[in-house]
């Protein structure tokens, strides 16, 4: 039985992670921290999780605790990660992993050397659809692939909205709350490639303030060659969502795909001919919890390495400078 603690108090840790890690046969959240005593108090009582630490020196000292889920706001992961990793917990972080690439890959590297598991939550390859749309390309079901297409441009709710669109100290924005997801399905999707060149432009179109987009386009291109459109915003009310993928020999359209929820559908389109793709929805988060127990126990890998983790933050920092140079700009993966 791996016991989990949760670092921060957050909105997906009470949705989505706290469900899906007690949902699990061989896990459950044994302790939660936060930066306010009394709050994380409360939120462990609401959620039913045993221990309330009031620092996270305590959580990662306590030796209930094998696993830590850090969903603090985006500044404070650096930190965290390396007290986990010094402390020999495993690692399950929040996207992105830092604020610098070079971080990033100093979390991956502390968790290797102490011999701990090291994941990034990136919840969309978890998806049956994005796991259909895989095996689909890799079975040759488009051909080569050309072109991607990803929008995501949805509404940002008001009791998600606080950080993300008014403190660029904490990593806020659009751009390191979505575009890494949608770096992360496109490359988990195509393959595992990877991003060569961005290019990007960036709004603020009402909702941000103190200089955050909320809003940005743009074109990756890929190593194997396919170029994928994105639009990103916290600003679309009506939009919907989806990610389509063309190649020579037909094309991939899903529909209501890039959300935490197991819903969306799936056409296969060859040769003027229409097939519905059928997949079988699982919740994305216990299907993520289940990877990383695996790779805490030694059986398996998380869903999204920290390496996977690395390269999504190295996409949407070079979309950033792309976006306030006004030029193309090639990914600095820091190797």
């Amino acid at each position: 039985m791996l016991g989990w603690g949760v670092v921060g108090a957050s909105t997906i840790a009470r949705e989505w992670m706290i469900p899906a890690i007690e949902a699990k046969s061989d896990s459950r959240v044994v302790a939660v921290t936060g930066s306010d005593p009394a709050r994380v108090a409360d939120y462990a009582a609401a959620n039913g999780v045993p221990r309330a630490h009031a620092s996270l020196d305590a959580l990662v000292s306590d030796p209930d605790v094998d696993c830590v889920y850090i969903s603090t706001t985006n500044e404070q992961h650096f930190a965290q990660a390396m007290a986990a990793a010094r402390a020999g917990k495993h690692v399950l972080c929040e996207k992105p992993l830092a604020l610098s690439v070079a971080e990033a890959r100093e979390m991956v590297a502390a968790c290797e050397a102490a011999g701990v598991a090291m994941g990034t939550n990136h919840h969309l390859r978890n998806a049956a659809s994005h796991r259909a749309i895989r095996r689909l390309i890799q079975d040759g079901a488009i051909g080569r692939p050309l072109a991607a297409r990803v929008f995501h441009a949805v509404f940002l709710p008001p009791h998600l909205q606080g950080w993300r669109i008014e403190r660029p100290e904490a990593g806020g924005g659009v751009i390191l709350d979505i575009t890494v997801h949608d770096t992360d399905t496109l490359r988990f999707a195509l393959g595992d490639a990877d991003v060569t060149e961005v290019t990007a432009m960036t709004a603020s179109q009402g909702m941000a303030s103190g200089g955050l987009e909320d809003a940005v386009m743009g074109v990756m291109r890929f190593d194997n060659g396919v170029l994928a459109q994105f639009h990103d915003a916290f600003t679309i009310r009506h939009g919907g969502t989806g990610i389509e993928f063309h190649g020579e020999e037909g094309s991939i359209l899903a529909r209501d795909v890039m959300t935490q929820r197991p819903i969306g559908t799936i056409v296969l389109r060859r040769d003027g001919v229409e097939e519905i793709v059928e997949f079988a929805p699982d919740n994305l988060y216990e299907r993520s919890v289940a990877a990383f127990n695996a790779a805490a126990q030694g059986t398996g890998r998380p869903a999204a390495t920290g390496l996977d983790g690395v390269k999504s933050l190295a996409v949407a920092l070079a979309v950033r400078q792309s976006a306030a140079e006004g030029r193309a700009v090639a990914v600095d993966y820091g190797v």
